[in-house]
C-alpha cells in the first residue's frame, strides 16, 4: 500500500499561515508588556507623589469618568478628608493640591484599565479566526485572569491605608508590584516562545549549559524587584543617603532592632534598605560571573551579544539606583530606576528562554 502524497505547497502555505499569525501574536503580546512597563512607572509616580489614597472608593466602571464640576470635586474632595492621611498629614489641603494626587491615581487606575482592554479584546479576536494555537489558549487565558488578580490586589492595597493607617501598608505595596512585574515576565515570556526558532540543534545543547546561571538570575531580578517594593512602601530611600557607606558603616549597627527578628526584614526600614543594597551587589556579581562562563565557552556564542546586553542593564540599573539613593530620591531618577527594574527583568526574561528547551 502506497503513502499518500503529501502536497508541499499546502504545507508550506500552513507553515507561512502560523508564522504570521506567531508574529502577529508576538507583536500584541510585546505592546501588553509596554503598558505595563508604563503602569510599573506611573504607580511609581503615583507612590512617590503619595497620591495613591487620593481615591477612596473602588468603581470599575463608572471611575473611569472623572469629576465634572465644581460639586463632584467638592465630593470627591470630601471623601479624602475622611481619611486619616489627610487628616493627619495633608490637613488643611486646597483643592487644586488635591486635584494634583487625584490625576495620578485616576491616571493609574484608567491605564489598568485600559491594559485589560488591551489584553482581553484582541484575545478574542485572534482566538475567534483560529489564530490561537491549542497549546498557547489556556496560557493566555491564565495572563487574563493573572490581570483581574491585579485589578483585586490593587485595591486591596489601597484599602489598607484608608482606615488606621496614614499610608498603605508596605507589605501590600510590594505584593502589587511583584505580581505586576510576574504578569510582564510571563507574558514576555511566552512572546518571545512565539519567536521563530534560528538555532541549530547543536547550538541550543551548547546554550542550556548555561540555563541554570540564566534562571537564577531572573529569579534574583524578580526578588530584588520584591525588596524594592518594601523599600518603596516605607520610604526607605529617603533615609541613609550615603554610598558605599550606610549610617558610616559596611554592616549598619541597628539591623535587628526589632523583635522578633525576622520582622526587621519587612518593618525597619535600615534593614530594608540594606538588604536592597546587598541583593543589588549580588545580582550583578551574578550577571558579571554568566558573562564570563558565556564569554569562555565557544560553543556559546549566540549568548554573547544577549549576556553583554544584560551586564550593560545591570551596571546601568546600579548607578540609577546610587543616584537615587545619593540625590534623596528625585522623581526623574527614581522612575528611571524603577523602568529599568522591568528592563532588565525583560532581559533575563529573554535569556532564560535562549537557554531553555527549543521554542515551541
Amino acid at each position: 500500500m502506497t503513502a499518500p502524497a503529501i502536497d508541499t505547497e499546502t504545507v508550506s502555505t500552513s507553515s507561512r499561515s502560523d508564522m504570521r499569525n506567531r508574529t502577529a501574536i508576538r507583536l500584541w503580546l510585546y505592546g501588553v508588556c509596554l503598558l505595563i512597563l508604563a503602569m510599573v512607572v506611573v504607580g511609581g509616580a503615583t507612590r512617590l507623589t503619595e497620591s495613591g489614597l487620593s481615591i477612596t472608593e473602588w468603581k470599575p466602571i463608572h471611575g473611569v469618568i472623572p469629576p465634572i464640576g465644581e460639586a463632584e470635586w467638592q465630593e470627591e474632595f470630601a471623601k479624602y478628608r475622611q481619611i486619616p492621611e489627610y487628616q493627619q498629614i495633608n490637613k488643611g489641603m486646597s483643592l487644586d493640591e488635591f486635584k494634583f494626587i487625584f490625576w495620578w491615581e485616576w491616571a493609574h487606575r484608567l491605564l489598568g484599565r485600559f491594559i485589560g482592554v488591551a489584553f482581553f479584546v484582541p484575545m478574542v479576536w485572534f482566538w475567534a479566526r483560529g489564530q490561537v494555537e491549542p497549546w498557547l489558549k489556556p496560557r493566555l487565558v491564565a495572563g487574563f485572569m493573572l490581570g483581574g488578580l491585579q485589578g483585586a490586589v490593587g485595591w486591596w492595597m489601597v484599602a489598607s491605608g484608608l482606615v488606621e493607617r496614614t499610608d498603605v501598608s508596605q507589605y501590600r505595596l510590594a505584593t502589587h508590584l511583584t505580581l505586576a512585574i510576574v504578569i510582564f515576565a510571563y507574558l514576555f515570556w511566552i512572546a518571545r516562545r512565539l519567536a521563530p526558532e534560528n538555532r541549530p540543534a547543536e547550538a541550543i545543547e551548547a546554550t542550556r549549559r548555561h540555563a541554570v546561571g540564566a534562571r537564577a538570575i531572573l529569579a534574583l531580578v524578580v526578588f530584588q524587584i520584591f525588596l524594592g517594593g518594601l523599600v518603596a512602601g516605607l520610604n526607605a530611600g529617603l533615609t541613609f543617603n550615603t554610598w558605599p557607606l550606610m549610617d558610616g558603616r559596611i554592616i549598619p549597627s541597628g539591623l535587628l532592632a526589632m523583635e522578633p527578628a525576622w520582622l526587621n526584614a519587612f518593618e525597619n526600614v535600615m534593614t530594608v534598605q540594606f538588604q536592597h543594597r546587598m541583593v543589588a551587589y549580588l545580582v550583578t556579581a551574578a550577571v558579571l560571573w554568566q558573562g564570563l562562563r558565556v564569554f569562555a565557552d565557544s560553543d556559546a556564542k549566540a549568548l554573547r551579544m544577549p549576556v553583554a546586553i544584560m551586564v550593560a542593564a545591570v551596571v546601568l540599573q546600579v548607578l540609577f539606583g546610587i543616584a537615587t539613593l545619593l540625590k534623596h530620591v528625585p522623581l526623574d531618577y527614581a522612575l528611571m530606576h524603577q523602568a529599568m527594574a522591568v528592563i532588565l527583568l525583560a532581559i533575563a526574561v529573554n535569556l532564560t528562554v535562549l537557554t531553555g528547551k527549543s521554542r515551541a
